[in-house]
């Protein structure tokens, strides 16, 4: 069907989407990790050094290159960890952001992801100043408002390879994507997963208020 390509692009600029916004407030928070304070927080400032805008750099996950604007401080002090400063490729660590995104993660599961993503480097104070920028994002996405109906609703996957405990394995972004009564599309339900994973119960994981409808729904083989 001509529209599965356009539909899959759609899922991958979500991914994208997602994965930049986390990797931008991540290297936020080191930066004030770094300087002591958070931004505008002067009173706290205990140090010379201060922000000195940001550079634009190209990231490359495996679902596209990503534009993202590096925090810098005015000493040339500052190196960032998670993107070192001559790194660009970033699809080791994709998995463990976006897991972040899934539906049921607590506030101990993200501090525990974040843990995992900076190993020994990441002091506790890190961690939690982390934690801070993240879960709003992830609030909000877990959150957001669906539509009580949608005309269409598809179900597909992104498959992509991750390294995994010293191991290359098989991941798939599971998607289901709905198109409203305005032909407007809206993704529904994400997650991460070992494929296979979709099942008669997946439908159920998307109702809101126990009023979701559909008129037609349709899945693409993975």
């Amino acid at each position: 069907m001509e529209f599965i390509l356009p539909l899959r692009n759609d899922i991958k600029e979500m991914l994208k989407d997602l994965f930049g916004n986390t990797i931008q407030e991540m290297l936020e928070a080191e930066l004030e990790e770094d300087l002591g304070y958070s931004k505008y927080d002067y009173k706290n400032k205990a140090t010379p050094n201060s922000r000195n805008g940001h550079s634009k750099k190209t990231i490359k996950p495996d679902h596209g290159k990503i534009d993202i604007k590096v925090p810098r401080d005015r000493d040339g002090e500052f190196d960032p960890k998670i993107v070192k400063k001559n790194k660009r490729d970033v699809s080791s660590i994709e998995d463990q952001v976006l897991s972040m995104y899934a539906k049921g993660m607590t506030t101990r599961d993200i501090k525990t992801h974040l843990e995992d993503l900076y190993g020994i480097e990441a002091s506790p104070e890190l961690i939690s100043r982390m934690t801070d920028k993240i879960l709003p994002l992830v609030a909000e996405w877990q959150n957001r408002p669906l539509e009580e109906v949608y005309g269409i609703v598809f179900m597909d996957a992104i498959h992509y390879k991750v390294r995994s405990e010293g191991r290359v394995v098989n991941k798939a972004a599971y998607t289901i994507i709905g198109i409203n009564l305005e032909g407007i599309k809206e993704v529904c339900f994400f997650q991460l997963k070992i494929p296979p994973y979709f099942s008669r119960k997946v439908p159920h994981l998307i109702l809101k208020n126990n009023k979701f409808y559909l008129i037609i729904f349709l899945t693409f083989c993975f």
